[in-house]
């Protein structure tokens, strides 16, 4: 019997795959540092569970000694990341996560030669942070090999955030952002530089440039030295955006941050199935070679939540069928700029 371990299952995300995996006749251990919060989820759906905190190298290797597929889904992987691939790569058990956290894929890749001895794939970003962007990104490469700069962007409409991807994003509260330039991570300032995000005739979005994960893959997964990628909002925001980076020394303080994640569990946990069946995410790409040639491309795609669910599903099944590649990855490396066409209802233009 093959063992899939899901940590961090009482997760807003964890529960959609969960879900998913069931559907798909997978039966996953639950895994969590809880008892109280992971215990009414097993019960719920007849699975097994273990609790351990991460911090426990001896109850973490325990409970996943005889674990195949690890999927991480415990954030801020700031946090959480370096004990689980550690524990993964000693006992040989590949390791999965949907993170979409910069710092995570720069650490995580700092191991490929440790998995590589190990023989598992350590693949962070299995969910809408980053398979739709890394696909898009890896399409694009291929129609323009001789590429330079690469930018993405992603927007969406309706959907939500859940609680888990608003306490990753209060720990980035006054950061700078970043950018590739020659193969290196730049820092530069959040909504330095805007773009206009058109999705054929269906939508328009204007887009501000963040950290988002592929600043630090696409360049793994193309080979492309110059990487920004922009983040859809409201036109009307854009200036607020611009101006609050004068205010980070603010905005990083414990008290601030405090503040925010208290409001965040006083809301819902995240979209209910009926906004996210009504919702629709898009991403959007575009190569430029010295030339001056440029190429762009987008997707059509369902709302992230439940893309990230299908894609770590399909994911963790294709690990487990022996489909897979040792060392760091990046989901299109792994598996192709077509992954994400294996999404049902997505659309390459």
């Amino acid at each position: 019997m093959k063992n899939i371990l899901l940590y961090g299952a009482n997760g807003y995300t964890a529960q959609l795959i969960i879900e998913l995996m069931l559907k798909s006749n997978l039966k996953p251990i639950l895994a969590g540092r809880t008892e109280s919060k992971i215990k009414p989820i097993a019960d719920k759906y007849n699975l097994s569970y273990r609790i351990f905190d991460l911090n426990n190298s001896t109850a973490l290797n325990q409970a996943i000694a005889d674990v195949e597929v690890v999927l991480h889904c415990a954030g801020p992987y700031i946090h959480t990341a370096k004990p689980m691939v550690e524990a993964c790569i000693q006992n040989t058990t590949h390791y999965l996560d949907i993170t979409g956290e910069i710092e995570v894929f720069e650490m995580l890749r700092q191991y490929d030669e440790a998995a590589k001895k190990a023989q598992i794939m350590v693949l962070p970003g299995c969910g809408f942070d980053v398979v739709p962007t890394d696909c898009l990104a890896k399409y694009l490469s291929h129609q323009m090999p001789d590429a330079t700069h690469l930018s993405l962007g992603f927007a969406s409409k309706g959907g939500g955030l859940s609680h888990g991807t608003a306490m990753t994003a209060i720990e980035g509260l006054g950061e700078l952002g970043k950018v590739r330039e020659n193969g290196q991570l730049v820092d530069r300032p959040i909504a330095h530089k805007t773009q206009v995000l058109e999705f054929g005739k269906e939508f328009k979005s204007y887009g501000i440039t963040i950290p988002w994960g592929d600043v630090a893959t696409a360049f793994y997964s193309t080979g492309i030295p110059n990487v920004e990628v922009f983040f859809g909002v409201p036109k009307s925001s854009i200036r607020f955006i611009q101006v609050q980076s004068k205010f980070n020394w603010l905005l990083k303080t414990n008290l601030v941050k405090s503040l925010a994640k208290a409001y965040i569990k006083m809301v819902d946990a995240g979209p209910d199935e009926k906004t996210r069946s009504a919702a629709k995410a898009y991403v959007w790409g575009r190569v430029r070679n010295a030339k001056g040639e440029e190429i762009i491309a987008y997707l059509v795609t369902q709302e992230t939540y439940t893309l990230t669910a299908i894609t770590a599903v399909n994911i963790v099944q294709k690990v487990l069928n022996r489909n897979f590649k040792i060392g760091f990855q990046t989901p299109s490396n792994a598996y192709g700029a077509d992954l994400i066409m294996e999404v049902p209802n997505t659309f390459r233009f």
